[in-house]
């Protein structure tokens, strides 16, 4: 069995989304134990913005510049790396209201990709589990309801377009007991960030079993 998992947190130290992202890895990892992870860190290594444009002009063309055959080249492993994996984690934090640059880039490749158009898809019912992590609330009657403009985004390309059997997982008020304006918040950040746990224990329970989403 090949997991493959998606990093998009820019944070070397005390991301959110990698840490409860960590925690479905463990689940699948206890169900396959001779099984093989793949990763990718979006926000350590990011992608070229110019590799997307590189990769949409060599299609429309036979003649190619050298630049040209290296996005495509990428565009084939990025492409590669989710159709060997029996499932997938994309862990990916919540940066000024959206998707970040770095995801975004990296969906825009793949999208690129002639075989991704194949109809059924080739993720097509695939395991999935998206963490993704804001450091405010977003959530029904907030101030800031609607706000958050990445997951239903994200959720849009992984379920709708890609047609991935997807879970979500979402972490909120992490910025409690960093922003002292949140300090009235804490017990409520802490009752999500276990919420947010028990939830990756299961998601990544599911995702080792291969059951589907309900």
């Amino acid at each position: 069995m090949r997991l493959f998992r998606l990093d998009a947190s820019i944070r070397t130290e005390g991301s959110h989304s990698r840490q409860i992202a960590d925690i479905v890895e463990q689940e699948w990892r206890a169900v396959h134990p001779q099984g093989e992870v793949a990763s990718r860190h979006l926000g350590l290594e990011p992608i070229a913005a110019t590799a997307w444009p590189l990769a949409v002009s060599a299609a429309a063309t036979q003649q190619h510049t050298p630049e040209q055959r290296e996005a495509l080249a990428l565009v084939a492993k990025l492409t590669d790396e989710l159709l060997d994996a029996d499932a997938i984690i994309v862990a990916a934090p919540l940066y000024n209201f959206g998707v970040s640059q770095h995801l975004k880039t990296w969906v825009d490749l793949i999208i690129t990709d002639a075989r991704m158009r194949a109809e059924p898809g080739p993720l097509m019912g695939k395991p999935a589990v998206l963490v993704t992590s804001r450091g405010g609330a977003y959530g029904p009657g907030t101030p800031r309801e609607g706000w958050d403009h990445a997951t239903p985004w994200m959720r849009r390309i992984f379920a709708d377009v890609w047609g991935l059997d997807l879970r979500i997982i979402e972490a909120e008020f992490t910025l409690v007991g960093v922003n002292p304006a949140l300090d009235e918040f804490r017990d409520l950040a802490a009752q999500m960030r276990r919420e947010a746990e028990a939830k990756a224990r299961e998601h990544g329970r599911n995702l080792a079993q291969g059951e589907a989403a309900a």
